[in-house]
Parts: C-alpha cells; structure tokens; sequence
C-alpha cells in the first residue's frame, strides 16, 4: 500500500481512468487494447480516456487519482487490492478507488448528482411538476454528503503536507470545503465542467442546500470554470445567497481538444474501414451534416432532428442531395426520463426517413451503439456539423469535428454551448430552441461556399485546439 500523506499532487473524480468488468470465461487478461487484467485476476480493465486522463499525462505518475468504484467489477478490484489498483491496469498512473457503499453511491450519483444538480445547471426542470425538494429528496441528500465526505477523507489522508488538490465537477461540490476542514495546509482547487447556473435557477434549490454547495466550493483556493459566462454565474450566486463576493479565486480554462491524437486516431484503417461504409449508405454528391451525441437531455437532439424536417419540408431543394448522419449514444439508461428520451429520437429519426425516403435516399442515418472509430469517420466527412445544445458546459464535439473534417466543415452552434465563447464568430449561430431558426442555419451552412467553409474551419480548429488537455490541466496546477 501506498505511504500516507505522501502525494504532492492529487486529482479527485467520480469516474477514474479505469474501469473493472468481470472476464468471460475463457477471456481473462485479454484486455488488448483496453487494458490488461493485471492483479485483479478473473478481472478485465478497461483504460479510459477523455480531457481528463490525457491532462493528467502531464505529470506522469506522480499524481494520485481519487475516484469512486461504479459497479461491480470496479468493486472488486478495490477490495482485492485495497483500493490501490496495479498501475499496469491504470496505464502507470497512481489510481485509489474508493468502494462507497453501493446504495450510497447510486443515491449520491443518480438521486442528487444527475438527477438535481445536472437539471440545475442544464436548467432542464419542467418547473409545474419538478422539482420537489421533500423529505425524500433530504436523505438522498445526506447520501451526497456521504459520498463526498469519502472523497475527502481518501484525499486528506493522501496528500502530503501543502500537497496540491484538483477536485472535479458537480459530483464533488462539497469535497473542497470538507477536505479544508481536515486538511487546512493543502492548496484547494475545483474545476466545474458543467454550466452553472444563474442566481434566479440555482434558488429552486433550498436555501440550505444552495448556500452549502456554493459554500463547498469556497472551501477551494480557487474555482475554476470553462467559460466566463459560467464563472460570472457562480459569482452572481455568492453574492445572490451568500451576500458576498467570493474571497477565493476564480479561474477561467476552456478545454480545447487533443488536436495531435485526433487526426492521428482518424487517419487509422478501422477508421477508414467505417469511412468507406459510411460513403456507401450515404451515395455519391450528397451533402452530410453530422451530429455526434449522447441521448443526454440538454444535447437537444431531437429539436435539431425536428429542424432536419423542417428544412426538407420547407426547402424541398435539398431532398436526396442531404443526409443527416446522426449517432445518438444511449445516457444514463437507468434513469426513465432518458430512456424515453431515447426512445424519442428513435421515433423521431425514422418518421423523418419514412416521410421523405426512397429507393435510393435514406435522409437519416441514425446509430445508437457507440463506435468511436465510426464517430471519427462521421467527423471527417462532415459538411456541416450540428452541435445545438439547450445547454452545454463547453462541447467538445463542436472543436473536433473541425480539426478532423476532411475538406472543412461548416458548423451551427447553439449560443448556449460553452463553446460559442471561443468559437461562435465562425459559426453558424442558433437560438436551441428555435427549430424554424435551426432549419434555416443548416440551409446557410449547406449553402456555403467551399472557400468561405475552408477558411472558418480553419481558424474554428486553431481556435479547438488553442489549449489542449495537457496545458489546460498544468494551468490549473499553476494557478494553485
């Protein structure tokens, strides 16, 4: 085991950059290029990736990652080795993955974390039936309390003396104040990959409950947001329902994309091999517009599938010279509202191909099964991209898609994409909720000349990759 109190640099997350299932008989330790079984024998590791894990590579294995066992197999790998996982399964990083109780951590992560906070700071409630704060909604809350008060006992227990702390997202709002408690000498940092919301949204919370969580995350020495818009709320919310300014620092990162993996990735053959299937479905001289999604509730997915429509009905021009390839990655099936949801682009996707499809057009193209070297050959024959979130906290689809398209890509961004901060003056423009709006973009973007759409996807990709994850993690260390 680990020494105590030994890491200068800690990172805390809900999702690590491993995941545990149990082997199938006859494939233990054939983990290719998922990972390995490692220690965790009759386990198979998966190694994740994300902004995250490639920021983390910028200091190697000298940080310690603090993350939650989500399922069964993440749970017995932590109870077989003690939580310390075998850096052979974790790519060489030092991963603790803590085993909370499993009904904890399910009311924790789905009760409070996705089904309060994410629709808070998404501002997705339907506000005459929801939310209800009941006493119901108290003990889930106490599970949260409970989930975070574990991440700042592995952490104080760690992180060696004035060690550097990085505590990720709307799942560990509490952990900065509760880790300062225990450990006053560290230095405190929170990094909020979501929105957040505004004082007049964030007060459908109960007072208690909202002063606790802004006071969570004043426990930092510095918070940090993807965009100023996001940063600017957080401080109105201090001021709104604390009557202060916040003392602790404010810090603005906008995540950009891992430009050099990227095209490197997509320039595979698996990739090609779905590229060359893709061409084929789609037939010759047809424009594409590409959405690359999870069925996540503030992806807007169905509004831009309902723009599609509108655009084939009132511009009857573009039927059988258009495909909309759109792949829609099942979310958080556990909970109903995204099941239905789900179950709605579905509908709603082959309405459309039933209503204006022939022999030889089939308008959407709609995939639901993730394939991230299929999502790649989407990105590179892109025309057009379509990334209009209700409200997202950056988006990262919107800064690939242009560093990969093949010939440049057109790109209609929702104003409520963090990523409009950085990218909207080259983009396509749209209000999420106006679908007629919606329509007439994709119209302008398919119009486009091949110069004009060559020349701002170029300086959407410089922009995209302006701070990759790397530097965007070491500037947050720096700011500690």
């Amino acid at each position: 085991m680990v020494a105590e109190q030994s890491a200068r640099i800690l990172v805390a997350s809900n999702r690590g950059p491993v995941s545990y299932a149990f082997a199938a008989p006859g494939a233990e330790g054939a983990g290719g290029e998922s990972g390995s079984a490692g220690s965790a024998a009759g386990l198979v590791a998966k190694r994740g990736g994300g902004g995250l894990v490639s920021g983390l590579s910028a200091v190697g294995g000298e940080a310690v990652w603090v993350c939650a066992a989500l399922g069964e197999g993440d749970r017995e790998a932590a109870r077989r080795t003690g939580g310390r996982l075998d850096p052979a399964d974790t790519g060489g990083q030092t991963v603790r993955m803590l085993d909370i109780d499993p009904e904890t951590f399910a009311t924790a992560y789905n009760g409070v974390a996705n089904s309060v906070l994410w629709f808070v700071h998404h501002m997705l409630y339907q506000t005459p039936l929801d939310p209800v704060f009941d006493a119901g909604f108290r003990r889930e809350w106490a599970a949260y309390e409970a989930y975070n008060a574990a991440f700042a006992d592995a952490l104080a227990e760690d992180a060696a003396e004035g060690a550097a702390v990085l505590v990720q997202d709307y799942h560990l709002c509490l952990v900065p104040g509760m880790l300062r408690e225990r450990r006053p000498d560290l230095r405190i940092g929170h990094f909020s990959h979501t929105p957040w919301a505004p004082p007049e949204y964030f007060r459908l919370l109960p007072d208690d409950i909202a002063r606790q969580l802004l006071h969570g995350l004043l426990g930092a020495d510095r918070a940090a947001f993807l965009t100023h818009r996001w940063a600017d709320a957080f401080r109105a919310c201090c001021t709104d329902l604390l009557g202060e300014v916040p003392a602790t620092r404010i810090g603005v990162h906008g995540l950009g994309a891992d430009a050099d993996f990227l095209r490197e990735r997509s320039r595979r053959p698996d990739v090609d091999e779905r590229l060359a299937t893709l061409r084929d479905q789609i037939g010759p001289d047809r424009k594409v517009i590409v959405r690359v999604d999870r069925t996540e509730l503030s992806k807007n997915i169905v509004r831009g599938l309902l723009a599609y429509r509108e655009l084939l009905t009132e511009r009857p021009e573009w039927r059988e010279r258009v495909v909309h390839v759109a792949f829609a990655y099942p979310s958080r099936q556990d909970l109903s509202v995204y099941r239905d949801y789900t179950a709605e682009v579905s509908r709603v996707a082959e309405e459309i191909n039933e209503t204006f499809g022939t022999d030889g057009w089939r308008p959407v193209i709609l995939h639901v099964e993730d394939d991230f070297a299929r999502s790649l050959a989407a990105y590179r024959l892109a025309d057009v991209a379509l990334v209009n979130p209700i409200r997202d906290g950056m988006n990262l689809v919107a800064k690939e898609i242009p560093l990969v398209s093949d010939d440049g890509c057109a790109l209609v961004l929702s104003r409520e994409a963090g990523a409009h901060e950085e990218l909207g003056e080259d983009a396509v423009t749209v209000n999420p909720y106006d679908v007629t709006g919606t329509a007439e973009a994709l119209h302008t973007a398919l119009s486009m000349g091949t110069e004009e759409r060559a020349e701002r996807c170029k300086r959407l990709a410089a922009s995209a990759a302006a701070l990759p994850p790397q530097q965007w993690f070491l500037d947050q260390l720096d700011g500690l």
